[in-house]
Parts: structure tokens; sequence; C-alpha cells
């Protein structure tokens, strides 16, 4: 996640005096779009040959996948309500956003399992080859992850970011002007650190700003509360036990089904599969056609009905490990967003003061006429 604050030079102060430029503030990830319009074809293609998985992979899904209009051009706004628009007596004051990173990497602990599925695979005879095309088709695929990428941001990633930085600029001229100070902070985590620098340089059109020297602050308390909030790890992250609805899903009827089928589709025994083996050729599906922007053998494994299963797995851990199935799950979250608040309020409070020294400025300049009478007025009022 990423947190930015343009705001008016001498407006909403980063904290410890830090004013670094442009997307990662006290925050620590980022997400955005992706795929520019020479890219078209191919995309549809990929799309259409993944047939409706690509609603399914939860965080892993491709900004396209629910903005369509990237497709044709990665840097449209989009269609905009007339409701969403500002009212024009309206001018924003400051912009606080929380983000995650760019497309990333697989993990080294999911690189490792889909090692030893396609390792599998592999070592089977040829002669079954003909038996089992899917099971052919997937070893002869190559497996390039590798366990030193472990999540990092991938090429892809950084065009997100890019890209939803001038869409920010592009939705928010005024904030993103020349003289405007962006603030920007991440957690230490690598992919977060590479999506603050490439937002910082998709905002250098618009803020004439240098490359890649984004100074950006380091900040894993407020970006990764969780980390540093002692209750949350003894009973959710080290609680063995605190993961049972998923491990019980796990064990389940629906995902055997899924199980059963995949193992056919392969003609492996069963026995050799496991639900986290599965979750992860379901995921390598999501993570080429992310990162490649190509519809992978390991799509072929999976019906539309079986990523519903598959989503749904996911969304049960996440609920238990980063959601409401525990209540200290949302109060560790309590010191980010009071930051949040507490910034948006300070930059608030600063602007009233600035329009109040503009109108004594004005009632000192004006002669004593009815015009300064009525500016009199109006200041009252305004107390």
């Amino acid at each position: 996640m990423l947190l930015l604050i343009p705001s008016p030079e001498g407006e909403g102060q980063a904290r410890g005096g830090r004013r670094p430029p442009a997307p990662p503030l006290p925050a620590a990830a980022a997400m955005a779009p992706r795929r520019a319009a020479a890219c078209l074809l191919p995309l549809l293609l990929a799309a259409a040959a993944s047939a409706g998985l690509g609603g399914y992979f939860g965080t892993k899904s491709r900004y396209e996948e629910v903005n369509p209009h990237l497709v044709e051009d990665p840097l449209s706004l989009g269609p905009v309500a007339a409701g969403a628009r500002l009212p024009a007596a309206c001018a924003p004051l400051q912009l606080r956003a929380l983000l995650r990173h760019g497309t990333r990497y697989p993990t080294a602990g999911q690189i490792r399992r889909l090692a030893e599925l396609h390792g599998r695979l592999r070592r089977r005879p040829p002669a079954a080859a003909a038996a089992c095309p899917a099971a052919a088709a997937l070893a002869a695929w190559q497996m390039w992850y590798e366990e030193s990428l472990d999540g990092r941001l991938a090429p892809q990633g950084r065009r997100d970011m890019e890209h939803l930085a001038r869409r920010l600029a592009a939705r928010f001229p005024a904030l993103f002007a020349a003289r405007r100070r962006l603030a920007l902070a991440s957690s230490s985590k690598h992919r977060c650190l590479q999506s603050g620098a490439a937002f910082r340089r998709g905002l250098g059109p618009s803020l004439s700003l240098g490359g890649d020297e984004a100074e950006i602050e380091v900040n894993d308390a407020l970006m990764r509360f969780f980390d540093h909030c002692d209750k949350f790890v003894a009973l959710v992250e080290e609680n063995e036990t605190a993961m049972h609805q998923v491990n019980a899903f796990k064990e389940g009827p629906e995902m055997r089904k899924v199980l059963e089928k995949v193992a056919s589709a392969l003609c492996l025994p069963v026995e050799e599969l496991n639900a986290d083996l599965v979750q992860v050729a379901f995921l390598t599906c999501s993570y080429e056609l992310a990162i490649k922007n190509v519809s992978s053998p390991w799509c072929s494994l999976f019906s539309e009905e079986d990523a519903k299963i598959l989503e749904y797995l996911n969304d049960l851990k996440q609920y238990w490990k980063r959601g409401y199935g525990y209540d200290i799950n949302s109060r560790s979250s309590c010191i980010l967003f009071q930051d949040i608040f507490q910034q948006l309020d300070k930059a608030v409070e600063e602007s009233k003061r600035s329009e109040m020294m503009i109108i004594h400025g004005l009632l000192f300049t004006t002669p004593r006429t009815d015009l300064g009478r009525s500016l009199l007025k109006i200041l009252f009022k305004k107390l």
C-alpha cells in the first residue's frame, strides 16, 4: 500500500519534516493500472483464452478486468458520473491515497510449490502424454520463475504505478501543479519501495520531477501496523488454530471436487495433490495473465465453477487473517487511519487560517467604504 500527500506549499507538512515526492507516505504498497493501446489485440486474445477466470483472481486481478477502458487507453479516466464531479465552488485541499503495490512476481513459497508440481509432471513417462494432453502441455511449459524473484515488482507493476500517477494528476491537476509538495512513504518491502519510485516517475510530466531520485520515508510501524501489533501477532499471525476455518474448507467437499478434477486432468493420483498445490496452479494462471499478458496452459485446468471455489478459499483466508474474522484485525489498523484523518484535519485547519489571513489583508488595504464593511461582515459570518 502506499500513501501520497500532495498539498499546497506550506500546508499539510509530513511527519518528521520529511517531504519526499510521490506515492508512498506512511504507507506500504500499491496497486494500479495496466497495458498500453499497442497491446490491445494480444490483451483481448489472452482475456478470451482464459475464459472468464479473470474475475476470480482477487488481489491478483488486472485492472482491465474491472476497468476495461484502460485496454484502449491506460491513461483514460473512464466514464465519470455527473454526481462524482466536484461542485464548481469546491476546490481540493489535499489528497491522501493508500494504495497497494503494482503487479508483482509470486512469492518464494509459491514458486517452490509450483516447481514441485511442475517437476512431478516433467517426470512422467513420455508414453503418458497421449492420455493426458493437459499434463503434456504443462510439462513442456517453461518454468521461468525463480525464488530470487520472491514477490518483487514486475515490469508491468512499474507501468501500473506510472499510469496511476498520471491519471491522478489528470483528475486533480490543481493538487499536482508545480510548487505543490508531495510526501511519500512506504513499508520496507522491496515491491513497495519500487512502486513508490515508479509512481513518482509517472508524475514527472506534470511536476517536472526528475527520474528515480524519490526520497521515500520508510515507516513500517504505520504501513505494516499488523507486524507491530503484539496482540495480532500472538492471536492471529502465529496462532496455528486461527485459520481452522480455512483448513476445514481445504479438506471439505468443494475443494475435494476440484482436487479430483485437476488430478484427473493431470493423470495423477489425487493423493499427490493438495489444496495448496491446486491453488498455486490457479494463481500461476493469474500471474501469467497479469505479468506476461498470456493465457497460460495452467488456466486450462480450471472452469469458472472451480475458480469460484478457489476465490472463496482465498477470501476465507483474508477474512480470518486480515478482515473481520477477529476483532484485533481491524483494531490494529487504527493507527493508520488515525494518522490519515489527523493529517486531513490539519490541512483543513491550515486552509482556514490561510483564508482568514487573506481576508484580513483585504480589510487592511481596503478603504473604509461599503466594500470594506461588506468584507467585514463576510468574515464574521465565516467565524
